[in-house]
């Protein structure tokens, strides 16, 4: 007997704690730097409410859209998502920041385009691997033009320069693949054939080089380039089992860079300690569960390959954050989903997730 589930429950309740959670955070966070810089604490309280509200809107409209919608405009999206990657790099239209070039600049909003290019171009994935479900094995119709989109993709991301981005994509890209029965042979060559420009990237780019010293050694330059890396241990280290106390963090008063963005979770972890860090990575770790059963339940293979690619994205992104602000890996500019500051990012996940719940209202599960 099969049964149509409905929206999966789970996702929901995930999304929303981790959300509200995020707004406290945010505010706990972000107070006294926003009272100082801009003479109101709630400064970044305030937007960061405007911008769940319109992600909440964002998310309840696309679960009301038949995801076999995005199977028709997956092609237009990803185009003008290039075109809003070019306009980035046009001086006067595209906003700088720490020497790079990833917004445009709206009245009383920035937007992103690399977070829309994302979930573009896991559209775009999905509906082709739905058009090419039996060609996945061969090199040159079910492999080769993904990796010259991708490669066009990235081209954009790195001359932003957004080498987190373009990582995490690449990722995503050879996951959705992988999981479509591409041969693992054509995945690992790809790979293998990244790595010397990988390795160029990073090592000849001075900011990039000396973020993999201070990865290494953070301490041989501990108040310059492994500050910010220190400034997080001390956060998560002084968190011990049970945390400072909400809002009682110390790290966070001009000692650890970007705590409301993507340090976020050091605050999380000083503040709520190890428990509060696992009960979060646990919220991550089911949701990504959820959204995989939704993937393997899909009622056909586009609905699969998209809730996969959406699943996918969030999973790594959360885990690349929470890996960086511990020190696994070296630093980078990737926000935690849900909880870290920032419109274009928070907006667009929650778009996603109304996507995967459309999906998962969808699914046919055998009795």
């Amino acid at each position: 007997m099969n049964r149509s589930e409905g929206y999966d429950l789970i996702i929901v309740l995930m999304v929303v704690a981790l959300t509200c959670f995020g707004v406290v955070m945010v505010y706990s966070a972000s107070s006294i730097m926003a009272a100082k810089k801009y003479h109101d604490e709630f400064y970044f309280l305030k937007r960061q409410g405007v911008f769940l509200v319109l992600g909440i809107g964002a998310m309840i409209g696309a679960m009301r859209i038949d995801y076999h919608f995005w199977k028709k405009a997956a092609v237009p999206i990803l185009i003008f998502c290039l075109f809003l990657l070019g306009l980035v790099l046009i001086p006067g239209i595209g906003g700088s920041a720490g020497g790079s070039s990833r917004w445009i600049r709206l009245p009383g909003f920035s937007l992103q385009p690399s977070e829309m290019a994302k979930i573009a171009f896991i559209m775009y994935m999905a509906y082709s691997l739905d058009k090419k479900q039996h060609k996945v094995k061969i090199f040159s119709t079910g492999f080769l033009p993904y990796m010259v989109v991708l490669a066009v993709m990235l081209m954009f991301l790195l001359k932003q320069p957004d080498l987190g981005s373009s990582l995490t994509l690449g990722a995503v890209a050879m996951a959705m693949l992988f999981a479509a029965g591409t041969r693992l042979s054509y995945i690992l060559s790809m790979v293998l054939l990244a790595l010397p420009f990988l390795y160029y990237a990073i090592m000849h780019v001075d900011y990039r080089r000396r973020r993999i010293m201070a990865f290494l050694n953070p301490w041989e330059d501990p108040t310059n380039t492994g500050f910010q890396i220190i400034q997080s241990w001390i956060a998560v280290g002084t968190g011990g089992l049970f945390g400072q106390g909400l809002g009682e963090g110390k790290q966070k008063l001009f000692y650890l860079p970007e705590a409301h963005t993507d340090f976020i979770f050091s605050v999380v972890s000083e503040e709520l300690g190890f428990l509060g860090f696992m009960v979060i990575s646990a919220m991550f770790f089911l949701l990504v569960m959820r959204g995989t059963r939704v993937a393997i339940y899909a009622e056909d293979n586009f609905g699969r390959s998209l809730a996969f690619g959406i699943t996918t994205l969030i999973g790594i992104e959360a885990f690349v954050n929470i890996a960086v602000v511990t020190g696994i890996f070296p630093t980078k500019g990737l926000a935690l989903p849900f909880i870290s500051y920032g419109g274009s990012s928070l907006i667009i996940t929650l778009f996603a997730i109304g996507i995967l719940l459309n999906i998962s209202s969808r699914v046919r599960v055998t009795q």
